[in-house]
């Protein structure tokens, strides 16, 4: 698999992962426990800045390609 497609794959998944998290969030209030509640939502806090952080580095290597060699 070269670069590309690899970016395109974890670009993807990416995308997936946040869209079912974004599932979870309106769930929550029915588990009617508020320590488990706050336990969910800092957790899906932290999964969304670690994906961000995967997008971000994507991003960064995609821009270093575009740089043309001097």
């Amino acid at each position: 698999m070269d670069r590309k497609a690899a970016t395109e794959q974890i670009r993807a998944a990416c995308k997936t992962i946040s869209t079912e998290m974004m599932k979870i969030h309106p769930a929550v209030p029915g588990l009617a426990d508020k320590e488990t509640q706050d336990e969910i939502y800092k957790t899906l806090y932290e999964l969304t800045k670690q994906v961000e952080v995967i997008k971000k580095r994507l991003a960064k290597l995609e821009k270093n390609d575009d740089t043309p060699q001097l």
